[in-house]
């Protein structure tokens, strides 16, 4: 008796392709992954999607009676048999059938066993199959099953790994080689080319000798993959066969792609290897392009830089200075002191410097947003609190930030803290959308998640235009940088630490995006800022997402005010500004010394200086200086008089502790510091 056959339904139903795939919101594919490394297997072909010139070369050259016989060739057995007795080389009698029998009941012997036993089994198998499945059925099984060359397992493995096509476009030659390989997968290409000028000898042998060539050579892969979101690919791709509809769009996903190989390679690989893009639906929250890096002279291309953790240099300041203005502490307008400041801090002295390590003085909040300042974002985190701006963070989306406030201290102002790519675009996404955050879609059959209120509609608004402000980032940038689109955008770069992160993020009325330049193993870029690393890509981006529309400013939402406004002593040219409703000042002007409290701003409480023995010990003093409304006051060094404090003393200290106190007329203790020399 023949063994149990599955059915043609149950052989299909239980093929596995070895891939995954990616599509984007049309239904184009963008990505395939390869999941089961068992054998190289695509989805199952129909045989009305495969070239028929592949079936009929194949029944011409393999199983001439294949339409007519019912499983056994009598004839081409008979035949073999009569030159077994002759002592000639016996002629192949096995049928596409038989071959397809043995594959499926592999027990009853694999394809060409010699064997009689064995023939006779297989012979009675294929009987059966043809009493149950159909010509057709039998003839796409065989295709769909047949090994063809290593790994590639069917016609559609086949003919992308061998040949760069879809069956359905396979030719006469194609067809000719393939076959050829099935007696032998493994033959070499004067076997292949010798079994193939027999199968189509009016091809010509030289032109299936060098299309031989062509097909065995090692550099064949599936060219059809698009390749275009592989980091996404390996996210979302992890079961065989699976297919997975994506938000993305795949023209986006080209043009961020392209946009970020074109800096990279501009930059060269000695200042930069490695980058990033996100691109996304205001509306929607849908990711329309998802480019976790571009391969290249990358050293870890296999990483996503999408979404890998780095730190987020002054990309945070944003938010900082909403939290700030919708609490009422700042406008706009306010004037901030870019100045050196020196804060006491657990770990010791915190002393943030500028990009450029220069001071700006009195600087409206304006500018130090627009321009990036570090000293006046500090001040503001002074003002706001740590722990409720890493509280306010947490809920606009950075889910990295898995510490409480102290753990960041006041460096958290100036982006200690590590983000990903995609939390920058779901962050800055909740600004563009009046401050309510919801979670960004990839999967297109997401629901879209429910928003939730961050901050006011006024402060995001706010933010917002002092973002979009190309006059208000002049100082840093200049007017004609990367930043200044031709439409209305908001946007805000940032470097991190030792330069080894640069971000652009920045929204127009539909879209948001982000953009980070760096390199994945962690060692600093060079000469690399943020207009000339990640900006170029984030405007090339925004262009070409609006290159049928132009972006409008958003409009201003109730509960805020214009008002004109006029700087004193000529702190800033005068301009028109927006506030909270109700906090409008016309004029603004930095505080009189006597409206601030007399302090010791340097040396700083907690500082630990150390005497340098190659340097005369007279020529390293240290200068007190105080601020605040003085008059009358004293300094005191431990127990000793050093002078007024509306001076700057320098005072000679040996090795120790030290104390420095400001003492009124009234000789009250106004103000102390501890330091130490070493």
């Amino acid at each position: 008796m023949p063994p149990p056959l599955p059915s043609y339904r149950d052989v299909r139903a239980a093929w596995r392709p070895s891939e995954s795939w990616l599509y984007d919101r049309n239904g184009r594919l963008i990505d395939a992954e390869r999941v089961d490394f068992a054998a190289r297997r695509l989805a199952w072909t129909p045989l009305d999607e495969i070239a028929p010139v592949v079936p009929e070369t194949l029944i011409a050259s393999e199983d001439r009676r294949f339409r007519s016989h019912r499983g056994v060739d009598w004839l081409a057995f008979a035949g073999s048999i009569r030159d077994r007795l002759r002592g000639q080389r016996a002629r192949g009698a096995s049928t596409l059938s038989m071959q397809l029998a043995a594959w499926l009941s592999p027990d009853i012997g694999a394809p060409g066993a010699r064997d009689w036993r064995d023939k006779l089994r297989q012979m009675r198998t294929a009987q059966a199959l043809e009493d149950r499945w159909s010509k057709e059925e039998i003839l796409e099984a065989y295709l769909n099953l047949a090994g063809f060359r290593g790994e590639a397992q069917g016609v559609g493995a086949a003919a992308l790994t061998l040949f760069g096509k879809t069956p359905d476009a396979l030719s006469r030659s194609d067809a000719a080689l393939l076959t050829a390989l099935l007696p032998d997968p493994r033959a070499d290409q004067a076997t292949v080319t010798r079994r193939a000028c027999a199968i189509a000898p009016e091809l010509g042998c030289e032109g299936l000798r060098i299309a031989a060539g062509s097909m065995l050579s090692p550099a064949r892969r599936l060219v059809l993959d698009p390749g275009l979101a592989p980091h996404l690919a390996v996210r979302l791709l992890d079961t065989p066969g699976l297919k997975v509809t994506t938000t993305l769009d795949a023209a986006v996903q080209r043009v961020a792609a392209t946009a970020l190989r074109r800096q990279l390679q501009g930059l060269g690989s000695a200042r930069v290897r490695d980058g990033a893009v996100v691109a996304v639906d205001n509306a929607s929250g849908d990711v329309l392009a998802y480019v976790g890096g571009v391969g290249g002279e990358s050293t870890a291309a296999a990483v996503d830089g999408a979404n890998a953790y780095r730190q987020a240099g002054s990309t945070l300041k944003p938010f900082l200075y909403a939290m700030a203005i919708e609490k009422g502490y700042l406008t706009p307008a306010s004037i901030l002191d870019d100045s050196p400041v020196q804060l006491d801090t657990a770990s010791g002295l915190y002393v943030p410097q500028n990009y450029d390590r220069a001071f700006k003085g009195p600087v409206s909040v304006r500018s130090a947003l627009a321009g990036s300042l570090n000293v006046p974002a500090v001040r503001t985190l002074v003002l706001t609190g740590v722990e409720s701006f890493r509280d306010r963070l947490w809920d606009s989306g950075y889910r990295g930030l898995t510490e409480d406030g102290q753990y960041y201290g006041f460096s958290l102002a100036l982006g200690s803290a590590e983000v990903t790519l995609l939390e920058q675009a779901a962050a800055y996404r909740m600004l563009a959308r009046g401050g309510r955050y919801a979670p960004l879609r990839i999967r297109a059959g997401d629901p879209e998640g429910k928003a939730r209120p961050v901050t006011t509609p006024q402060a995001a608004w706010i933010v917002a235009d002092m973002l979009a402000d190309p006059n208000a980032r002049a100082q840093t940038f200049g007017l004609d940088s990367a930043l200044r689109l031709p439409f209305w955008a908001a946007v805000k770069t940032g470097t991190s630490k030792a330069m080894r992160d640069n971000w652009c993020v920045g929204f127009s009325d539909r879209y948001t995006v982000a953009v980070w330049i760096g390199n994945l193993e962690g060692d600093p870029m060079r000469a690399v800022s943020g207009t000339s690393g990640a900006a170029p890509v984030w405007r090339d981006v925004m262009r070409a997402l609006h290159a049928a529309r132009p972006s409008r400013a958003p409009k201003m939402p109730g509960g805020v005010e214009a008002r004109a406004v006029r700087f004193a002593d000529g702190i800033e040219p005068p301009r028109r500004d927006y506030f909270l409703a109700g906090t409008g000042q016309s004029v603004q002007a930095v505080a009189p010394p006597e409206a601030r409290r007399p302090r010791i701003v340097n040396p700083a409480a907690g500082a630990v200086y150390a005497l340098d023995p190659d340097i005369p010990v007279d020529r390293q003093r240290i200068a007190i200086r105080v601020t605040g409304l003085a008059t009358g006051h004293r300094l005191m060094l431990d127990r000793q008089d050093v002078g007024p404090a509306s001076g700057v003393p320098q005072i000679l200290a040996g090795p120790g502790l030290h104390r420095v106190r400001l003492v009124d007329l009234d000789g009250k203790v106004v103000d102390q510091v501890l330091f130490t020399m070493r």
